[in-house]
């Protein structure tokens, strides 16, 4: 992170291709199975892949309730290439007020026969980027990385 920039960065490698990198960002089913980092459960309950789509998870610890998570937009939908989306807008463009402002943009990049899978997490101030960082931006969405290279490989 760069105080400059306001700007977080997480980069893996995935060993599968961008396409199936892609279907587990476009079916439910197999989102809620890596998005959230384990013990805590996912509930996908929109996810619209294309400008103005929605993008709406909830979470669940144990056998708890589901609680919200994340509600966003998604700006930029390219299959197999490219996600954007910010939690400061909700589906159709309808502003709302998000618990963490962030606009993320993902990359799925062929390399050596697998998916450099590369965000960009832009933030409203150096001070609110490096206020995710300190909630464990790094571990979290590393162990969600994590969960994505193990998913789409038995997708495969």
């Amino acid at each position: 992170m760069t105080d400059a920039t306001a700007e977080l960065t997480i980069s893996r490698l995935i060993p599968a291709p961008p396409s199936l990198v892609w279907r587990a960002w476009s079916d439910p089913a197999i989102l809620a199975r890596w998005w959230i980092p384990a013990p805590y459960a996912c509930r996908v309950v929109k996810l619209d892949l294309r400008p103005g789509g929605g993008l709406e998870t909830l979470m669940r610890e144990g056998d708890g309730p589901f609680q919200p998570h994340v509600e966003g937009c998604f700006l930029e939908a390219i299959p197999e290439r490219r996600l954007v989306f910010t939690t400061q807008l909700a589906e159709g463009w309808r502003p709302i007020e998000p618990w963490l402002a962030l606009t993320a943009i993902l990359d799925f990049t062929p390399e050596d026969g697998g998916t450099r899978y590369a965000a960009r997490v832009l933030h409203r101030s150096a001070n609110e980027a490096q206020k995710h960082d300190e909630m464990g931006f790094e571990p979290g969405w590393g162990a969600a990385l994590d969960q994505l290279a193990a998913t789409v490989g038995s997708l495969g």
